[in-house]
């Protein structure tokens, strides 16, 4: 009997869980995006198992889906979760040919990430009332995220017992779970422990060693940073799109401009590739053309 769409979803998830250890979010946008294969299917009326999916059934599939979904990365991003999900199904001898192996990515061009400039972050921190509940905590928040390059989903997450004071770093905890240290500045340092002394006057405290709370005690959420940060990008009068992940652009575009070195970036940004950290050297061109004059025999 051939595996249906329900139970090779449940098999796939437990195989990104455990064989690849990806995070709650990575396995989630996975099984969202394989997902949409089914619904095609059913959309069509065309009975099918995952096992008889051939080549020209995903062509017809992203040619439905891509009518509605015209940006690359998307499609991209949609046909990077059917190919792991195929590669699973063929190491669990569910098929013997993957059907997605001949499909070609859509061409993606080089998108640089929008940035913050050190002034428009101190603008957004200038206007933290800090005579409000919440105005140590948020003030900590940016200074964190900034501060350390983190991801928004390694900020909520982040303990009381990842601080450590006396070396000057914070343990973070990144994508599959792993582990890195990451240095944090004197002044994070002290924004975190002026949230403290409000923290603990908190009514409720359910989540005792997790340090960003809530008014309710609880973790923040990433859509709550996401909600803070716009309201103190409007307030300063910043046009641009941001989001929590702009500061993390902000922090490795202003590391490398201040001459860092690209494998120091990558270690603390936490890439799996330094290819991943080498698009931060296109948005201020000045520092390949340093690099080349400071490096090159010739020059």
């Amino acid at each position: 009997m051939s595996l249906n769409w329900k139970q090779s979803f449940k098999d796939f998830e437990t195989y990104l869980r455990l064989e690849k250890s990806l995070s709650q979010n990575s396995i989630e946008a996975y099984l969202y995006d394989v997902s949409k294969l089914e619904t095609f299917f059913k959309e069509k009326e065309v009975d099918i198992s995952p096992s008889q999916v051939q080549y020209s059934d995903l062509k017809n599939f992203l040619i439905w889906y891509n009518k509605d979904n015209k940006n690359a990365r998307t499609q991209s991003r949609v046909l990077s979760g059917i190919r792991a999900y195929f590669k699973f199904l063929l190491i669990e001898g569910e098929i013997t040919e993957n059907p997605s192996s001949l499909i070609e990515s859509p061409k993606i061009g080089l998108k640089l990430p929008e940035i913050l400039s050190v002034e428009e972050i101190d603008k957004m921190i200038a206007e933290i009332d800090l005579s409000k509940p919440d105005g140590h905590r948020n003030k900590a928040i940016i200074e964190t995220l900034y501060g350390c390059g983190l991801r928004v989903s390694e900020l909520v997450g982040l303990k009381l017992t990842d601080i450590h004071y006396a070396e000057g770093y914070v343990m973070v905890t990144g994508k599959g779970s792993k582990q890195r240290l990451v240095p944090v500045s004197d002044k994070a340092l002290k924004e975190i422990d002026l949230y403290k002394t409000d923290r603990i006057r908190l009514s409720v405290i359910k989540d005792s060693n997790t340090l960003f709370l809530n008014r309710r005690g609880s973790r923040l959420t990433r859509v709550m940073i996401f909600t803070i940060i716009k309201a103190l990008a409007a307030k300063a009068g910043i046009q641009k799109k941001i989001s929590p992940h702009t500061f993390r652009h902000s922090f490795a575009t202003h590391m490398i401009e201040a001459g860092a070195d690209l494998r120091a970036v990558q270690e603390m940004l936490g890439h799996e590739s330094i290819l991943t950290t080498e698009i931060y050297t296109h948005i201020d061109r000045s520092y390949l053309r340093d690099s080349l004059m400071m490096f090159h025999p010739r020059s």
